[in-house]
C-alpha cells in the first residue's frame, strides 16, 4: 500500500521550481500525495500537479528562453506594481486549462494576503488560476488582485509555509518543502544542458528587465562601490521580502514538525532566475532523495 502524504510547498520565486523535482521523486518512491497547500510558487507548482498537468508545465519552463520569456512580462505604470501578470497566466492557460479548485483530483489550498483587511486569505474553492495569481502577487513587482472588497498580494508575507492550511487524511504523513533554507547549495552531479550562448541570451534579457525596472524607479543603481553593494529600489525590496519570508518560514517550522522536511538552499538561485528551471528541478530531486533516504518511519 502506498504511503499517503500531505504536501506543503513554500514560496520562493524561481527556487520554487525545485518543488517539481521533489514531487517527481516522491511519486517515484511510491508516495500517494493526497493533499497540497502552497504559497506563491508553491501554489503554482502544487496547483498544476493537482490538475494533473505538471509534466506540461515543466516542459514549458524548460523552453522559456526559446519563447522569449520577457515578451510575457506586461509592464504597467501602476503605482501598485510593475507587472500585471495577466499575459503570463494567459499563456499558461493555452496549454493548461483553468479549473475550479473544488473539482481538482486532490484537496488544494493556496494562500494570499489581504492588505486592506490585514488578514490571510486561503483559497480552497473557485478558480485555480485566480488563486495562483493572487498568491504570487509579489509586492511592488506584480500588481495586487482585487478580491471582494479586499486587495490581495503574495501570501509569503503572512504564511510562506502553510502547514496549518493543509487538509489531513487518516494515515497520511506531513511533508514540507522549504526552498528558503539557510544551508549551503548542494548540487547533484548533472550535465549542463544549456549552451553558453543560450545562457548569455537570457542574461541579456534579464539585464534588460532590470533596466526597465530602473527606468520606472530611477534610484535603482545597484553597482558596487568600494566592494559594497549599493541597494537600489528593486533589489532592496526583493532582499527585504526574502528576509521576511525566510523568518516567517522558520517560525512556522518551529511550531509545526513535519514528518519529512525537504530543504533547498535559499542561495541556490535568485528570485527571477527562471532560466535555471532544469537545474532547479534537479536540485529539488536531489534534496528529496537525500531526505527520503534518511527517513525512518516509526
Amino acid at each position: 500500500m502506498k504511503q499517503k502524504a500531505a504536501l506543503v510547498l513554500s514560496g520562493g520565486g524561481a527556487r520554487g521550481i525545485a518543488h517539481i523535482g521533489v514531487i517527481e521523486e516522491l511519486v517515484k518512491k511510491g508516495f500517494d500525495i493526497t493533499s497540497i497547500a502552497g504559497t506563491s510558487m508553491g501554489a503554482v507548482v502544487g496547483g498544476v500537479y493537482a490538475l494533473g498537468k505538471m509534466e506540461e508545465y515543466k516542459n514549458w519552463l524548460y523552453t522559456l528562453d526559446k519563447i522569449k520569456l520577457f515578451s510575457l512580462v506586461d509592464f504597467t505604470l501602476s503605482s501598485q506594481g510593475l507587472v500585471k501578470g495577466d499575459k503570463l497566466l494567459n499563456t499558461v492557460k493555452t496549454f493548461i486549462p483553468d479549473a475550479n479548485i473544488e473539482d481538482l483530483k486532490i484537496p488544494y489550498a493556496a494562500v494570499a494576503a489581504d492588505i486592506i483587511h490585514k488578514k490571510e486569505v486561503v483559497f480552497t474553492t473557485g478558480s485555480l488560476f485566480e488563486a495562483i495569481r493572487a498568491s504570487m502577487a509579489i509586492p511592488t513587482v506584480f500588481t495586487p488582485v482585487k478580491f471582494d472588497d479586499g486587495l490581495l498580494i503574495d501570501g509569503g508575507i503572512i504564511n510562506n509555509m502553510p502547514i496549518n492550511r493543509i487538509k489531513r487524511t487518516p494515515g497520511d504523513i506531513l511533508i514540507a518543502v522549504n526552498v528558503n533554507a539557510d544551508i549551503p547549495v548542494e548540487k547533484p552531479p548533472v550535465e549542463k544542458t544549456e549552451t553558453a550562448a543560450t545562457q548569455s541570451t537570457y542574461q541579456k534579457k534579464l539585464r534588460d528587465f532590470y533596466n526597465q525596472l530602473h527606468i520606472l524607479h530611477p534610484s535603482g543603481n545597484e553597482e558596487k562601490s568600494n566592494g559594497e553593494e549599493k541597494l537600489g529600489y528593486f533589489n532592496l525590496i526583493n532582499k527585504t521580502l526574502s528576509f521576511m519570508t525566510y523568518h516567517i518560514t522558520q517560525m512556522t517550522l518551529e511550531n509545526y514538525s513535519p514528518d519529512i522536511l525537504v530543504d533547498v538552499s535559499r542561495h541556490s538561485c535568485g528570485t527571477f532566475d527562471f532560466y535555471r528551471a532544469e537545474e532547479m528541478v534537479e536540485l529539488g530531486r536531489y534534496a528529496a532523495i537525500k531526505c527520503l533516504a534518511a527517513y525512518n518511519p516509526a
